[in-house]
C-alpha cells in the first residue's frame, strides 16, 4: 500500500513536522564561528560527548578507538540559508547550500566523524575532531562502519 506524497509546497498546511529530542550535548573550548575550524580535523580540540542518563544503555558498548558518527542539531544556524560562499570565502563562488557543509541551511543537522579518546562514564565520552560548538545538542550517534564490522 502506497502513502501520498505530503504536499512540501510553502505555506502548506499539511506539510510533515518532524519532533527531535537531544540525546546530550557537547562541551567543548569552542564557543563562535571566528574561532572555530570548518572541519573537525583542521585543528578541533577534545571535546567531550554528554548524554542524558536514560540513554546509558545505548552507549554501552562504545569505547576508546572507536570512530562514530556523531549527529547534531546546529541551533546557532541561519535556517533561511539556499546559498552560500563555501568555507565563508567571499571570493569563491555562491553555491546550492545542499553542495556545501554549510552549518548555514533549512535543517540544520550537524555530522561529525569523531574518535572516541576515552570513556570516562557511562554516559561521558571523549573525543578528537569535533568541531561543534559548546553546548550543542547531540541527536543521535551511530558507528562508523567503512573500517568495522557490523556488530
Amino acid at each position: 500500500m502506497s502513502r501520498a506524497m505530503p504536499d512540501l509546497s510553502a505555506g502548506a498546511t499539511s506539510a510533515p513536522v518532524f519532533s527531535l529530542k537531544p540525546i546530550g550535548y557537547v562541551s567543548s573550548p569552542l564557543v563562535d564561528r571566528a574561532h572555530a575550524p570548518k572541519q573537525g580535523n583542521e585543528g578541533s580540540p577534545e571535546a567531550w560527548l554528554v548524554f542524558a542518563p536514560e540513554f546509558q544503555a545505548g552507549l554501552s558498548d562504545l569505547q576508546a578507538a572507536d570512530e562514530i558518527l556523531v549527529l547534531t542539531w546546529l541551533d546557532r544556524a541561519v535556517r533561511d540559508t539556499l546559498s552560500v560562499h563555501p568555507r565563508d570565502d567571499l571570493t569563491a563562488p555562491l553555491r546550492g547550500v545542499f553542495s556545501t557543509r554549510s552549518q548555514d541551511r533549512p535543517n540544520p543537522v550537524g555530522i561529525h566523524r569523531v574518535r572516541i579518546v576515552a570513556v570516562e562514564s557511562p554516559t561521558r565520552i571523549k573525543v578528537l575532531d569535533m568541531e561543534a560548538f559548546d553546548a550543542t545538542p547531540i541527536i543521535d550517534v551511530k558507528p562508523v562502519l567503512d573500517r568495522v564490522k557490523e556488530r
